[in-house]
């Protein structure tokens, strides 16, 4: 097997990793924003670190493997396309990670609550549908959907 297939692999399998742990932490963040309860918001949002770690791996597959892929393929950091995709690789965690750090405390507070009474509670739920934090792991997402088209297509 050639050292590009073994690289492709590599990449391939972190880009998969990481939209699928994407995937779950939004959809997780979603659903806890359709709970009251301090405990059904916590039995969501304790599943949010599995999506993180497929994140963190994800976002480390694909960008070692990415770069070792350029390098081997002759392309480097010139391409605009690679540029802009690193780019979008840099700010897409950024944002993911200012939108997941709300989502965080929701879910300390939520285990907290949840322990004394169980009550819903205003602050919780300003948390965890907090609009900005909310709007920041989209932008995140639709980043990383731009990085996809960027390396299908690599535009010249």
């Amino acid at each position: 097997m050639a050292l590009t297939h073994v690289l492709l692999f590599f990449h391939l399998l972190g880009a998969v990793s990481f939209f699928a742990g994407g995937a779950l932490v939004g959809t997780l963040q979603l659903a806890a924003i359709r709970r009251g309860r301090p405990s059904e918001i916590h039995a969501l949002l304790r599943l949010a670190p599995v999506g993180v770690a497929l994140v963190g791996t994800g976002a480390l597959f694909t960008l070692g493997f990415g770069i070792a892929l350029a390098e081997h393929e002759g392309f480097g950091f010139s391409p605009a396309w690679i540029q802009a995709a690193l780019g979008l690789w840099v700010a897409s965690m950024a944002l993911g990670g200012y939108g997941g750090r709300t989502a965080r405390h929701a879910r300390h507070l939520a285990e907290r609550l949840a322990g004394e009474g169980d009550a819903p509670s205003p602050e919780l739920r300003a948390l965890v549908a907090a609009r900005i934090p909310l709007r920041a792991s989209l932008a995140s997402g639709v980043m990383l959907l731009a990085i996809l088209a960027l390396m299908v297509w690599k535009p010249a």
